[in-house]
């Protein structure tokens, strides 16, 4: 029995760790032959790595972690930071997977060498697995339908010879094989509509190509109609293995000792809650805003009279390239006698156990990001979303879910806060429009209640036996372990 080594690149940051260390679980529990390294690139703004890690070290067998040296560029003095970083640890991953190969090479029941498998920002690592002679495969943490996106903007500007930063501020619209609906322009990524950055976003996608395949953390259910359209040979092979989604919460450690007693509070408080009474609303990891939007969003929760959990951070200093962080005082940022007037009926938190609030029965309705994996999560457990996209694809995906699956309603699908902001956000989502957010949400019609329903159900029967992403997960093993050098 062939023994196979696979190293696993993932992204800097807790959020795409997480998710590629969920599909390597699926990987070694699925055949026992595979074992996985991990390379892992450290950012200083990200504390949250080191107890993750250590607690799925002792949890996975045939998975190891190893530290890339600290080579980082000041995020702050450069917004190409995160390629500069890669690109910065291209010999340290060579050097790493050197060692491993020698010592595989020593011993006669040691692993062969069976390829790389990439984060989509760590496209440029090809170059290394090629040098090892084994091929590269992305694991993509988006959906399909903005994979299709990245290949229809591609061959748009290198085929067709058009520039899609012309659409910025444009009301075009765009037809391409992944989506049923026109794609409004004005939902692209902020990286495609700017001139700077558009050349670095073409040539990772060209790379794409390059590839023996995609693993994609999405299903067949959810996404047919783009899953269907990479079907023309055009592109490497696509597997959807989804949702991939950390259920035992052990990604989501909080940096505090008192991670227990916070949970525990929040519990409480649920359980007292009436069953799909609450909105919850979380911006994800790197989501917050400024005090004047704050305001804004407290008014509306007052005014709409429903029962809420909100996850409120306070934004890093300007022009700072930091995660959000707890604050210390709430009253701060909010209105005046705000925490006094909703204390019957709403809880304000900082960081926030995500997982088990989606999971509460008392959950009703999420105001979200739209951050892949929090749409995924909302799907699996059932919880409709309001739509509120902050930065990198969340428009794209908030159009997807409100548009062309049916499964959201919208706060506002075109709004945009870059992590990077230097001159404050002049965008201003008005009470009035996050009120009637949340009573659309939180007074869903029947139909799309039972609609999510049923995704939800499709959802986590994809990964039991027999399940589609099942089905696809064996066959990227077999293509995997078939294409050994």
């Amino acid at each position: 029995m062939t023994k196979a080594e696979l190293i696993f690149i993932p992204a800097p940051g807790i959020g795409h760790l997480v998710s590629t260390v969920e599909v390597a679980k699926l990987l070694v529990d699925r055949d026992e032959r595979l074992s996985i390294t991990f390379l892992i690139m450290r950012v200083r703004f990200d504390s949250k790595i080191d107890s993750y890690i250590d607690s799925v070290s002792a949890a996975c067998k045939r998975m190891q972690f190893i530290d890339l040296p600290k080579d980082e560029p000041d995020p702050n003095q450069s917004n190409r930071f995160l390629f500069q970083l890669i690109e910065a640890q291209k010999p340290h991953v060579k050097e790493e997977v050197s060692k491993l190969v020698s010592h595989y090479e020593l011993s006669h029941d040691s692993p062969r060498l069976a390829g790389f498998v990439l984060d989509m920002f760590c496209i440029s690592m090809i170059d290394v697995a090629n040098e090892f002679g084994v091929p590269s495969y992305i694991f993509y943490t988006s959906g399909a339908a903005f994979l299709g996106l990245k290949f229809y903007i591609q061959a748009l500007h290198d085929e067709q010879k058009v520039d899609p930063t012309e659409f910025k501020d444009s009301d075009a619209e765009l037809v391409m094989p992944c989506l049923t609906n026109p794609l409004p322009a004005k939902v692209l990524p902020s990286v495609m509509l700017n001139k700077e950055w558009l050349p670095a976003v073409l040539g990772n996608i060209r790379r794409f190509r390059e590839t023996k395949g995609i693993i994609v953390n999405t299903f067949e259910e959810l996404e047919s109609h783009a899953l269907s359209s990479f079907s023309n040979g055009n592109t490497p092979p696509v597997y959807p293995v989804g949702p991939i989604l950390n259920l035992n919460t052990d990604g989501d450690h909080d940096t505090g000792c008192d991670k227990s007693s916070k949970y525990k509070d929040i519990k409480q408080w649920l359980d007292f809650q009436p069953l799909s009474s609450v909105v919850y609303l979380c911006f994800g990891s790197m989501g917050s805003f400024e005090v004047d939007q704050v305001r804004e969003i407290a008014c509306a929760l007052e005014q709409s009279g429903h029962r809420f959990l909100w996850s409120l951070r306070q934004p890093p200093p300007q022009g700072k390239m930091e995660a959000p962080t707890d604050y210390v005082n709430l009253q701060e940022a909010l209105p005046e006698g705000f925490l006094y007037r909703t204390m019957e009926i709403g809880k304000v938190i900082g960081w926030a156990p995500q997982i088990d609030i989606l999971a509460h029965p008392s959950v009703g309705g999420f105001v979200s990001h739209c951050g892949w994996n929090s749409t995924l999560e909302s799907i699996w457990f059932g919880v409709p979303i309001a739509a509120w996209p902050l930065y990198a694809e969340q428009q794209f995906n908030a159009f997807q879910m409100i548009v062309e699956l049916g499964l959201a309603v919208e706060i506002k699908m075109d709004y945009r806060k870059e992590l990077l902001n230097t001159d404050g956000n002049k965008n201003i989502v008005t009470s009035a429009e996050i009120e009637r957010g949340i009573r659309c949400l939180m007074e869903l019609d029947d139909e799309k209640r039972k609609k999510l329903k049923k995704m939800s159900e499709k959802s986590r029967k994809a990964l039991i036996n027999d399940g589609s992403s099942y089905n696809w997960l064996g066959r990227l093993i077999q293509d995997m372990l078939g294409d050994m050098p």
